[in-house]
């Protein structure tokens, strides 16, 4: 029996450069389980998505993170992109926003350059987490131990490399988040 999300709410964390993928198919395994989604951003309107380095389509926001209240979600969950956590962890309310996750004890999922974030709302140390490899030596810096995994889950952080591991990624992050 698949897990069911009925009556949970995941905050999807996002602003322009986000990989349109590791975005899309994050958002479509949770819906389809049953959750309502919001996408969180830094500021009001649409977001630009890519396909690597190609623009792609844009994605309205419901919310922006100064705005939005960690406490009237269920879990959150941070897509990658190169250019999407870099203009993330530089913003203090998603960077708070971010951290009352953690502080609750609340499920997150990233996957790909998404840590980046994590790091920036240093909640990653004495946490395994897999990610990009280029953010391998980021985030030991930062105290974690890097792990060139398919999904690796610690405590309520579910975390992934890149878009070959989104199947593992959507599975665990939906069974996880049923859990909570």
């Amino acid at each position: 029996m698949a897990p069911t999300l009925q009556g949970k709410r995941i905050a999807f964390l996002a602003a322009d450069g986000v990989e349109e993928v590791e975005y899309v198919q994050p958002r479509e395994a949770v819906e389809d389980a049953g959750a309502t989604v919001e996408l969180v951003s830094l500021k009001p309107g649409s977001i630009q998505s890519f396909n690597h380095l190609d623009k792609s389509r844009t994605y309205d926001v419901d919310v922006t993170a100064d705005k939005a209240d960690a406490g009237g979600y269920d879990a959150l969950v941070l897509p990658g992109g190169v250019a999407n956590p870099d203009f993330l962890r530089g913003d203090p309310d998603a960077v708070r926003f971010v951290q009352a996750f953690f502080e609750a004890g609340k499920p997150v999922g990233v996957i790909c350059h998404g840590p980046w974030t994590l790091i920036e709302a240093d909640v990653v140390r004495g946490r395994r987490i897999a990610s990009w490899p280029t953010l391998r030596t980021d985030l030991t810096n930062a105290g974690a131990t890097w792990v060139d995994e398919e999904c690796v889950t610690d405590g309520n952080l579910i975390s992934s490399r890149n878009p070959d591991d989104l199947p593992a990624f959507c599975a665990q992050i939906t069974k996880s988040f049923a859990t909570s």
